[in-house]
């Protein structure tokens, strides 16, 4: 953002601290206006013709941008992607293990990437490796939406899960509950 001597326009259009337009003026006389009030000339609008600047407090500007920011971001859901790595030929215990920690992640509002390495030869049998992400994802159908299908990436295969939204459980659970 352009600041006071920073502005390179000969000509601009100004607003003053009112928010009212003075009209079309020249970079000095612009600078001499904000002066006089003790505040500085920032230009708003650099794209627009005649360019746009404005009378303002720019140290106050820019505090109040930041506090916004901060505020944006404090506001922010950060998502995390956690992975739970299987095996074709995993068994029913370490499965269910697997499952909870894929639930708990799940319910705690993180994306899970289930995946599947392939060893050696095991790669000629992917549908083995197919069948566990199908089995994987519908014991999590009850928390977690499948956001891409299995697929083949190198030596491995993976499966994406996001958490269901917290409207749809509600929704469901009410459905459930009208049933009974």
């Amino acid at each position: 953002m352009y600041v006071n001597e920073g502005i390179r326009a000969r000509e601009l259009r100004v607003i003053d601290q009112n928010g009212e337009q003075l009209g079309i003026k020249s970079r000095n006389e612009a600078l001499d206006i904000a002066s006089r009030v003790n505040l500085d000339l920032v230009l708003v609008a650099p794209q627009a013709k005649p360019p746009v600047a404005r009378i303002m407090d720019h140290g106050k500007f820019k505090f109040e941008q930041q506090k916004k920011d901060r505020e944006i971001r404090k506001n922010q859901k950060v998502i995390n992607v956690k992975e739970v790595r299987l095996s074709p030929g995993i068994d029913e215990h370490d499965f269910n293990t697997k499952l909870r920690n894929a639930i708990k992640f799940l319910q705690k509002g993180d994306k899970v990437k289930a995946s599947i390495r392939f060893k050696g030869r095991a790669i000629t049998h992917k549908e083995i490796g197919q069948r566990v992400l199908d089995r994987f994802a519908e014991a999590c159908a009850e928390v977690a939406t499948v956001e891409q299908k299995p697929k083949m990436e190198g030596r491995s295969m993976f499966l994406l899960m996001a958490p269901k939204a917290e409207k749809e459980t509600k929704s469901e659970k009410e459905a459930k509950s009208d049933k009974e």
